[in-house]
Parts: C-alpha cells; structure tokens; sequence
C-alpha cells in the first residue's frame, strides 16, 4: 500500500506537487494519468526517497522508502529504463543487483524469461531497443519479487505483443494481492488495463476513483438511435428530459435517457426503431475534459497563410 498525506514539492518558486494526498491499495491496478509537468514523475520519484518532499508524508507498506531494511523486496520500480550500464548485458546488470540486494541466483533467470529477455540476456544494453530496454526495466523491478510495483510508462517503445503482455502481468500481480501503480499517456491501453485512477494536473489531484466512475462523472454515455420517425421519436423524448440531437436524417444521440427507457418510449407511442445502441464514453474523451485546464504545456495549432499566386515557394 502507498499512502500519501499533504504531500508537496517545490523547487523554488515552483510548486510541483501540491499538498495530495492519496491511498493505492493492493489487489489492484491504479492507474496515474496527467498532462506533462503534472506532478506525476516528482510523485513517483517522493515515493521512493529520490526526492525529499518539501513537507507532507509518503509510506510504502507503512513506511518511508529508505526506512526498510530491503526496500527491493518492498517495492520494485521503473522510472527511467535507460539507467543501466550500456556496457554490461541484460544478465550481468540483473545477476550484479541480486548479488548486492541477497537475491538468490535463479531469480535472474526467472525474470529473465518472464520478461522474454533470454534471446538477448548476454548481449551489451547499450544496443538495446527502446522496447527491450523497458523490458529490462521490467525485469529489474519484479527480479525482488516485491509487493509493490510502482511503473512510469512501462509500455513506451514495445509493440502490440509487448503492451498486451505488460497489460496481462500488471493484472496478474494485483490478482496475487500487491500493489501496482502505474503511469501511461495511453488511454486506451490504461482504459484496458487500471481499476482506479489518480488524475492529477498542475500538482493537483483533479479526481480519483474506479476508471467506469470517473468517466461517468465527466461525460454522459449517449444513445444512438435510427428511426423512421426520428422527429416525432425526438419530441418524446426531450419532452422526458432528454438531449437530443440529429447528426444526419433519420438519426438521433441521446443523452439523460437509457436505452431501455428510449425502446419503452418508442413502443408506446408505436415508432419503430431500426437501431438502438448505448456508446460509451471513452477514457481519453474524459481525460481531456478533466485536464483542459491543467495542461502547461500546450501546442498552438494554427493555418498557415496562403502563399499569394507568383511568389516564389
């Protein structure tokens, strides 16, 4: 378990991370969403005694980081994937971190192929591929078997194959009971893969909660509707405290009415229907409702003027 209380961080004038406070409970996947320059890698790095927090508290398991006598075993973490040696071999960096932390041999292995690294556990990190290197990172934090698994990004620069096998462990680990926290800019993948989330923007924790609720919370699910008597179908249900609008003829999106209580109306008053379909609101639709005030760092996006005719191109 990780529980942060009035955490805060600034660097100089800059507030990084503003007074949060948080809990990441075990047996579950929870996910740690916010723009660039949120807070999330200072929150990441508080947590495991990088950073010295400007005031407030962070305890893995019910202590500071650098407060257990084996923090490898408490918790295993991917920050930064590239932080290896690029001289040494995928093997040697492994076998020389079990060597110092009394992690038996056979560990290197198990992790080695766990993470399908054994094709290349003898050749040097430095020729590594952005994905073999995060999954290098991957090994390095699960080679403690720890409780508590804390990832920045783990599924950066792998393929479809290594996304769906991060996403397959994660689950797998929470399933046994640890606590997995981890940060990804890929909604659809964290939408797959968190049971909770933590958004944060700015330093400040914008919401929390099961992935479902969240996006509930932001944006209502709409109903699509195609009918041969759409308009008539469409004064119904306004009339019953929907929103109702028309993308085409014959077509409706329904918003504040189920799609059973819009088949119920239909029937009554004897309009057919010719489609009926609940869509769900996506992860990454709600995420940038949530976070459209919380971006510092945001592109301007703007039409180039036209290039008068006989200029020089």
């Amino acid at each position: 378990m990780i529980e942060a209380t009035n955490l805060t961080k600034r660097y100089g004038d800059k507030t990084a991370v503003d007074s949060i406070s948080f809990t990441i409970r075990p047996g579950t996947v929870t996910g740690f969403l916010g723009p660039n320059g949120a807070g999330k890698s200072t929150t990441m790095r508080m947590i495991l005694g990088l950073d010295q927090p400007t005031s407030g508290t962070v305890t893995v398991n019910g202590k500071p980081y650098a407060e257990h006598a084996t923090p490898l075993r408490e918790v295993g973490a991917l920050l930064e994937a590239k932080a290896v040696h690029p001289g040494r071999s995928a093997k040697a960096h492994l076998g020389t971190m079990a060597a110092t932390h009394h992690i038996r041999a056979k560990r290197v292995d198990e992790v080695i192929e766990l993470t399908g690294l054994a094709a290349v556990a003898n050749k040097r990190v430095g020729g590594f591929s952005l994905g073999m290197g995060q999954r290098l990172g991957i090994a390095s934090a699960l080679l403690a078997d720890p409780d508590t698994l804390i990832l920045d990004e783990p599924v950066n620069g792998l393929d479809p194959d290594g996304v769906q096998w991060v996403r397959t462990l994660v689950r797998d680990l929470a399933a046994e009971g640890r606590t997995v926290f981890l940060s990804s800019h890929l909604m659809s993948e964290m939408a797959q893969t968190a049971d909770q989330l933590l958004v944060i923007g700015k330093g400040r924790i914008i919401t929390t909660g099961p992935v479902q609720e969240v996006i509930d919370s932001v944006l209502a699910s709409t109903v699509r509707v195609r009918s041969p008597h759409a308009t008539d179908l469409a004064s119904l249900l306004e009339a019953a405290g929907a929103t109702v609008t028309s993308p085409e003829p014959g077509t409706l999106d329904v918003r504040g009415l189920t799609g059973e209580t819009i088949g119920d109306t239909a029937y009554t008053h004897h309009l057919a229907l010719h489609e009926l379909a609940t869509q769900q609101a996506s992860l990454e639709a709600a995420y940038m409702a949530l976070t459209q005030d919380a971006v510092e760092y945001r592109s301007e996006t703007t039409t180039p003027e036209p290039i008068p005719a006989g200029a020089p191109r």
